[in-house]
């Protein structure tokens, strides 16, 4: 096979609504079913037609790929005929992202936990989060529309509380006209990292009263009577793109995930929705045999799939909840638009690999700082969305649904340089009271000053020099050679 030669296969993409089961051409800006207003997945009408060949032969396809000089496959679209096979070599988008490092946590850290684990460093992504996944493909997807069609303008907008208006900003910065970039963001809940992403991009940035779900609201609003480019995981090409975390862990691993256990936030469900959409569309061509557990995660701030979950089958009954402030910024979402997809997904996915694939656990504010701040203190760069997945695995140790015969992969969205804000916080013990935070002292890090400021300028520079010298050798307790 040439590695460096763009695929031939080309599928056909169809929308299907989760509940009426009408299906749409992949050639409309549909967002929700225009019959009956449920969300959408995206399906490949010719994926069977993969099955003739068999498993061996992808897991070769796509190990070999990853040397190919090829730029379109050497990112998401690796694995091109499982994400969108209906792009032109052309349309495809690549910034660099996907393919991020798992990094194995420390022996330390490990031990403190009482099972061995990995994160995968999502923030490791051209704007610094797992959001640049969906929006390669989404925004390829756009390009092929504007080749196809010859529009001459399309405004993209987001609602977003950091990551994906810092994703879709940038992804629209580089493709250029036709495409602009508006974002709507809840005004106060941003970290001024995050803010500044999409302002260096050239974003029109737009700040809403209120939280996530209220620009959410006023996004949707937008898409359903407007024309313009819905770039939320409302999306289903978002959703698309996001499958290849699944992809790459599965490769990662030597497409060998028995007894691995996958940790993901949960916002607004779109990435616990594409890792189960991957891993099943992996089960069903044979690429994997068995499917991994998969743990979504939600603090108790913002937790309906929690709540949804923690009742009997029979007595589940769906309910949006009011969210109070969270460090998670990504995941304070009360009422996720692709809560359909993952009830869905997760039907079929225990239906194959048992009811205790998929599992939501409960964590506090609290849980999520201390755990980013170990993790960070061990060697990691955990966001606090990483922050959460690990007091995830810590809750599921605690509570025996996880044994020490597994190994757990832990979703860090994000880059930890995107809530240095809450760190700071944390160890300043600043944090707002409706947070319910409180530093821990064996964790707490702060700046000491050794010497008054005035010194600097009272002295020359050589006795500067020994006086300073002197300080940290005191404070060190250092001893002489």
């Amino acid at each position: 096979m040439d590695i460096h030669a763009f695929p031939l296969y080309r599928g056909q993409m169809e929308y299907v609504c989760l509940a009426c089961g009408t299906r749409y051409c992949a050639d409309d800006l549909l967002y929700t079913c225009p019959g009956c207003a449920s969300v959408l997945l995206l399906e490949d009408v010719h994926f069977d037609t993969l099955k003739t060949h068999d498993g061996a032969y992808w897991r070769t396809l796509f190990d070999t790929r990853a040397a190919t000089r090829c730029t379109p496959l050497r990112g998401i679209f690796r694995y091109y005929e499982l994400l969108a096979p209906i792009l032109e070599e052309q349309d495809i988008v690549y910034l660099g992202e996907g393919i991020t490092p798992i990094i194995a946590a420390s022996d330390e850290l490990s031990a403190s936990v009482g099972i061995p684990f990995a994160y995968k460093n999502d923030g490791q992504n051209p704007s610094a989060s797992f959001k640049d996944r969906g929006m390669a493909c989404a925004f390829s997807y756009l390009k092929s529309l504007v080749r196809k069609f010859g529009w001459d303008e399309v405004l993209t907008v987001c609602a977003s509380t950091g990551d994906t208006s810092a994703a879709a900003a940038l992804y629209a910065a580089y493709v250029g006209a036709p495409l602009k970039s508006v974002v709507l963001l809840p005004h106060g809940k941003v970290t001024p990292q995050q803010l500044s992403q999409p302002l260096g991009s050239g974003a029109t940035v737009l700040e809403l009263p209120g939280v996530f779900d209220d620009c959410m609201k006023v996004v949707e609003h937008l898409a359903e009577h407007y024309r313009v480019a819905l770039l939320n995981s409302k999306n289903s090409w978002r959703i698309l793109g996001q499958e290849s975390y699944a992809y790459e862990v599965a490769q990662w691993y030597a497409w060998d995930v028995r007894n691995l256990c996958l940790f993901v936030p949960i916002g607004n469900a779109g990435n616990v929705t594409a890792i189960m959409s991957g891993f099943l569309k992996m089960y069903a061509l044979g690429i994997i045999d068995t499917l991994p557990r998969i743990f979504g995660v939600q603090s108790e701030h913002a937790d309906p799939v929690y709540r949804y979950y923690a009742v009997p089958k029979e007595g589940r009954q769906w309910a949006p909840v009011k969210v109070s402030p969270s460090v998670a910024q990504a995941a304070m979402i009360g009422n996720p638009v692709s809560f359909p997809r993952v009830a869905r997904l997760a039907e079929k996915y225990t239906a194959i690999a048992g009811e205790q694939a998929f599992q939501v656990m409960q964590v506090t504010e609290q849980q999520i700082m201390d755990s980013m701040i170990l993790a960070n203190r061990k060697g990691h760069i955990a966001c606090t969305q990483g922050g959460e997945c690990l007091a995830g695995l810590r809750n599921a140790k605690a509570l025996g649904i996880i044994g020490k015969d597994e190994y757990a992969v832990l979703d860090a969205t994000a880059h930890a340089l995107k809530f240095s804000g809450f760190q700071d916080m944390y160890f300043s013990n600043t944090f707002p009271p409706e947070y319910g935070v409180l530093p821990d002292s064996r964790l707490a890090n702060r700046p000491e000053l050794l010497l008054d400021v005035s010194r600097r300028s009272a002295l020359d520079d050589a006795a500067y020099t020994v006086e300073a010298a002197t300080a940290v050798v005191k404070h060190l307790g250092l001893q002489k050679k």
